[in-house]
């Protein structure tokens, strides 16, 4: 490993957090240095609001959603476990969803229909049409969640499909678009969903800020209380400097989204390369629709943690799974969900590309990737 630390670092866990963009430092730097609360009526409050609702009116934008729709939180975590505590007696839920969705499903007291999940990483709809119209009674207060895009195998779903019926047969629906928001095309209002959910360092924008939009005309019962702010849904004084770089994040993203088709064959000269170096290697969900900037992919013999920290050691960010889940043992829940063998799974990293990703991060990964492949490897026990 001798020379790698005078080599410049590589950063593929854009899905983990993108690295912040100029234009949100910019925004974050001038709201800081405004500095006034934005609930005072005073000339000083009321410049903090303006910086506030201009960022609402692009993160709106992003996503195809009425600034009105739009409740800033602390993060997707947040809004996430906000829908899931909105009182349901059932809620359907697909084993890849997000920790941040699974875990306040699991504390809801709701009644919890887990549905299956295709070997490819796409919701079985069917089996939840199937169980739907041959269930006797739904409860009035039933929820589908179904995410956009899967964070570790950059699987899309079909979220539109499956809202159309649901709430046709009187189901809520939300959708987690962290990861697809900014990477592909998103329309609250054409996806036909109730709820959807957006994290601000996803796109480069900050972290600790992130959205929940709520279609027009529905009440959520707030999750934080104690204020007026958000229009009384959110109480708390809001981080006025992280929204306004979460809404220039949201404006460059917006325009980068009509064309994906670099960051996908960036996307896919990784994966032909890591195949020469590994002939072996397993790309997982390889033949589904899939986010352009994300590559899960199995290195047979040696453990993904390993991977990832020989890749560390070499100069190369990438991780094992979602960041929100490191420290766990075993093999990926979304993985385990998909079906995928476990030993299989445990050799899975994850490279995840973004705004800052070259070509030249690319052929030098590979070239760093092959070094280490020649000195051998720890074969999983």
């Amino acid at each position: 490993m001798t020379g790698y630390p005078s080599e410049p670092r590589i950063y593929f866990d854009h899905n983990a957090s993108a690295p912040l963009r100029d234009e949100a430092r910019e925004a974050m730097i001038a709201a800081l240095e405004a500095g006034a609360n934005p609930s005072s009526v005073h000339a000083e409050g009321r410049a903090g609001r303006r910086l506030i609702e201009d960022a609402r009116e692009e993160v709106a934008a992003l996503v195809g959603a009425t600034p009105a729709e739009v409740v800033f939180t602390s993060g997707a975590s947040e809004a996430n476990n906000w829908v899931m505590a909105a009182g349901w007696q059932r809620i359907h839920v697909y084993g890849f969803e997000h920790e941040s969705v699974l875990a306040p499903i699991r504390a809801s007291g709701a009644e919890i229909e887990e549905l299956p999940v295709e070997r490819d990483g796409a919701a079985d709809l069917g089996e939840f049409a199937r169980r739907v119209l041959s269930a006797e009674t739904l409860p009035p207060r039933t929820l589908l969640t179904l995410q956009m895009a899967n964070s570790e195998t950059g699987v899309v779903q079909d979220v539109a499909a499956a809202a159309s019926f649901a709430r046709e047969q009187g189901i809520a629906v939300h959708t987690d678009a962290v990861q697809a928001a900014g990477r592909l095309a998103v329309d609250f209002h054409d996806l036909n969903v109730d709820y959807l959910t957006i994290s601000s360092h996803k796109l480069g924008g900050p972290m600790g800020v992130g959205a929940l939009v709520i279609r027009d005309g529905l009440m959520v019962p707030s999750l934080i209380k104690g204020g007026g702010q958000e229009r009384r849904r959110r109480a708390g004084t809001e981080n006025v400097a992280a929204i306004a770089g979460f809404g220039a994040a949201a404006r460059v993203a917006r325009g980068e989204v009509a064309d994906m088709t670099g960051l996908g064959q960036l996307r896919d000269r990784l994966a032909a390369g890591i195949a020469d170096i590994v002939p072996d290697a397993v790309v997982i969900a390889g033949q589904s629709e899939r986010l352009a900037n994300t590559l899960s992919v199995a290195l047979p013999g040696e453990l993904a943690e390993t991977s990832v920290i020989k890749l560390d050691l070499a100069g190369i960010a990438v991780s094992a799974g979602s960041a929100c889940s490191s420290g766990k043992v075993g093999a990926s829940h979304v993985l385990a969900a998909m079906g995928v063998d476990e030993r299989l799974a445990r050799s899975t990293i994850r490279l995840s590309l973004g705004w800052s990703t070259s070509v030249d991060d690319v052929e030098a990964f590979l070239e760093r990737l092959a070094r280490l492949r020649a000195t051998g490897s720890r074969r999983v026990a």
